[in-house]
């Protein structure tokens, strides 16, 4: 079982910048995928950036350029470093840690509680 607490969020201004924290207890952090999604009022769920445990990223088309993921295995912590915020990275923030198994058997996924991002003047 893991646990993740996210922190972080808030409100900015456009063209600000947050850190959003996340971290994770249980399990083997460094051994795991990682990643932080966002989901805005009516839509889905999105990818924002991923993390795996031999440091390849994987950015949004839509945040690339403006935000950078990276990983503290020793605090097993994952951070999201965001600049220049648009009012259209408002959203809920979610931390995804994604536990493959073997073939044949279905990853295991444990998210965090969410936190609130609200680009706004």
């Amino acid at each position: 079982q893991v646990q993740l607490v996210e922190s972080g969020g808030g409100l900015v201004q456009p063209g600000g910048s947050l850190r959003l924290s996340c971290a994770a207890s249980g399990g083997i952090f460094s051994l795991y995928t990682t990643g932080w999604y966002r989901q805005a009022p009516g839509k889905q769920r999105d990818l924002v950036a991923s993390i795996t445990s031999g440091d390849s990223t994987n950015i949004a088309d839509s945040v690339k350029g403006r935000f950078t993921i990276s990983r503290d295995n020793a605090k097993n912590t994952v951070y999201l470093q965001m600049n220049s915020l648009k009012p259209e990275d408002t959203a809920v923030y979610y931390c995804n840690v994604n536990i493959k198994r073997g073939v044949g058997t279905p990853d295991i996924d444990y998210w965090g509680q969410g936190t609130q991002v609200t680009v706004s003047l």
